[in-house]
């Protein structure tokens, strides 16, 4: 409540400054539709869950692909609603985002919590067409939004809890992708132990949320150098009064680890025709470093990494190779394993 008031008194001065009341397009910006692009998550986990279960290719699983990714892109703009317009207090202060909608122009409060209801009933809604287990974890990405946003927990405001709080998107869409097409539990069969064997394994659902948490400290890391100014970027996010450059980078170095290492536990238990892939993973990895080392790095926002076309094409490229070792086996790679294997165990 104490957030709410706050933030409607800012708005409240920018009005008196005679700032201009937000339109419907504002009210749309805000739900960020361009950013819907980072739903693509989702895709591994289709691909996985195709693996894995093998259905038949038909009209309904299409339907069911397309009503899931629409759902979780209203789910998503759900989330952001809610970040922009309580963050308007803090975004004044960061040299990019003091343009949002939310800081430059006087913003309704009762229409964005009203946006945000409408958006997320809409998404469990379309959830519940696809499974129950599909509109469990939709709620719970609605949940994360809630907890990483809203006062009193704000998980953004707390030094490391704000990046590892904000990567776990990434395996819950992983998860979102696989129920698309994992067979649906019937509510007879639900129960917290049918539900949890439902889900992929866990060392993907690490690996996936590690390397989300690298990505994310990264943009944490180019946020900071980009305001120079440790007092100031303390008053855009009060994490950053306890970070600096050293602890982000080591950071960085941390979740990149421990990405790898469970994502090569995952790949030899369960696909290790993807072990090809491991060192393109390594190269993705570091080039989007060399990215964040920049001055003011693209890494900051999606709609500016895009501008990194080299970048983006090996990203294309590398999603390629992926799908590909995802369906085609490689029979000597089988073989050189258990040649291994029977080595060591003479």
């Amino acid at each position: 409540m104490n957030n709410t008031l706050t933030i409607s008194s800012e708005h409240t001065t920018a009005e008196s400054r005679g700032a201009v009341p937000a339109g419907i397009r504002d009210y749309i910006t805000i739900a960020r539709p361009d950013n819907w692009v980072k739903n693509i998550f989702m895709v591994p986990g289709i691909l996985f869950a195709l693996i894995v279960f093998a259905p038949q290719i038909t009209l309904g699983l299409v339907y069911k692909v397309i009503i899931g990714l629409i759902s979780t892109c209203l789910i998503a703009s759900a989330n952001y609603v809610i970040n922009e317009y309580l963050d308007a207090e803090f975004d004044k202060f960061h040299p990019i985002k003091k343009a949002r909608t939310s800081v430059v122009k006087v913003v309704n409060p009762l229409i964005v919590y009203l946006e945000w209801l409408l958006l997320a009933v809409v998404g469990l809604s379309l959830g519940y067409l696809i499974s129950i287990p599909f509109m469990v974890v939709s709620a719970f990405l609605l949940f994360m939004g809630i907890m990483y946003n809203v006062r009193p927990i704000r998980t953004k405001e707390r030094v490391y809890l704000d990046v590892l709080s904000e990567s776990v998107n990434n395996p819950i869409r992983f998860v979102l992708g696989w129920f698309i097409v994992a067979p649906a539990l019937s509510l007879h069969d639900l129960n917290p132990f049918s539900f949890f064997n439902a889900l992929p394994s866990s060392s993907i659902i690490v690996a996936y949320w590690m390397g989300g948490a690298y990505l994310m400290s990264t943009k944490r890391f180019a946020e900071y150098r980009l305001i120079d100014n440790p007092e100031l970027a303390g008053l855009y996010r009060k994490s950053f009064k306890y970070y600096t450059e050293h602890s982000l980078l080591i950071s960085m170095f941390f979740y990149a680890l421990t990405s790898a290492f469970f994502l090569g536990i995952f790949l030899v238990k369960n696909r290790v025709e993807l072990l090809v892939s491991f060192p393109f993973f390594a190269l993705l990895f570091s080039w989007h470093l060399r990215i964040g080392l920049l001055n003011d790095s693209p890494v900051q926002g999606s709609e500016k990494l895009y501008t990194r076309k080299w970048f983006m094409l090996y990203v294309v490229l590398f999603c390629i190779l992926l799908t590909v070792l995802m369906f085609v086996d490689i029979p000597w790679l089988h073989q050189l394993l258990q040649d291994h294997y029977n080595l060591n165990n003479r």
